[in-house]
């Protein structure tokens, strides 16, 4: 008896494709749902997983983007209704709450749809997070039944996931308020290829950010003046001094042991490392300027 129930837990294992996939998926199932059907649309009984190393065989081109963060796999589920657009849903583990923020962060830019910790649908596509998880919902076409069930599919999904999550605490260091600063445009980083999306510094990685190094950067307006603030976190402070000498070296040559450069387009822009911090400032009008927004932040960052 011994011997047969080894021989089928083996076979169950190794054989059964699903076998180490639903040992790992264990909790994070136990934390997240889907429903059978909502509003006519019904699942159609598949349930797809990915990992970090086969996310690209289901979004190739865009799986740079969860790869930057502390992503761990995505459960992918379509519900079809006769007559009306497929829906899919997509569930991201990020790994943390931070992570699952810093998903979301990257491409805000539609209203809020009052889902999870924070959301925003437009275009037929909801997109929210909470807790670890981030969470797409889309139709494969247009209609107003579609756009209300993915709104009513995101929902149950949400309540699905019983525990939230803090936002980055280093979301605290840009200052707000008077300052200008336009919500949507907060990012949280890990990677240079995705900071370069947002707002390009170089081709090569000269701030030397890595999957644990945390990044905020913030884009001001004041009048018709754009500032681009960007504060980086790194595990030492021996990093924080060789990245912001590296970021000199090649974005700041020309002034020497000083911080502060103004640009061919007569704005400054400023670097300096505080402890773990590096703090850059692009774009401010002036050199007292520039000054100005470096202190604000090492205001902020005595708290953290």
């Amino acid at each position: 008896m011994y011997f047969w129930f080894l021989s089928f837990f083996i076979s169950t294992i190794f054989f059964n494709p699903s076998g180490i996939m639903a040992q790992e998926k264990g909790k994070a199932d136990s934390e997240v749902s889907f429903p059978g059907e909502v509003a006519g649309w019904k699942w159609d009984g598949k349930e797809n997983h990915y990992n970090r190393k086969t996310i690209f065989d289901y979004i190739n081109g865009a799986g740079e983007l969860y790869i930057a963060y502390n992503f761990n796999g995505v459960k992918v589920r379509r519900y079809e209704k006769a007559n009306h657009p497929p829906i899919i849903a997509e569930v991201y583990d990020m790994g943390t709450s931070e992570d699952a923020f810093g998903v979301f962060s990257f491409e805000r830019q539609d209203e809020e749809a009052g889902i999870g910790q924070g959301s925003e649908f437009g275009g037929g596509l909801l997109r929210f997070w909470k807790g670890r998880f981030f969470v797409s919902v889309f139709a494969e076409g247009q209609g107003k039944e579609a756009e209300t069930a993915t709104l009513d599919l995101g929902k149950i999904i949400a309540i699905s996931i019983k525990f939230t999550g803090p936002v980055p605490k280093l979301l605290g260091v840009l200052p707000n308020g008077k300052a200008g600063l336009l919500e949507k445009s907060t990012r949280y980083l890990r990677s240079h290829i995705l900071l370069n999306q947002r707002f390009f510094i170089a081709n090569q990685n000269i701030l030397n950010l890595n999957p644990k190094t945390e990044a905020v950067l913030g884009q001001y307006l004041q009048g018709k003046q754009k500032v681009h603030l960007l504060v980086i976190r790194y595990a030492e402070e021996t990093e924080a001094a060789a990245a912001l000498q590296k970021f000199k070296r090649a974005y700041m040559s020309e002034v020497g042991p000083q911080n502060t450069i103004q640009t061919e387009d007569k704005k400054w822009t400023a670097a300096e490392q505080r402890k773990k911090f590096v703090l850059i400032v692009f774009g401010a009008g002036s050199k007292a300027e520039v000054v100005k927004w470096i202190r604000a932040v090492e205001e902020r960052i005595g708290s953290l």
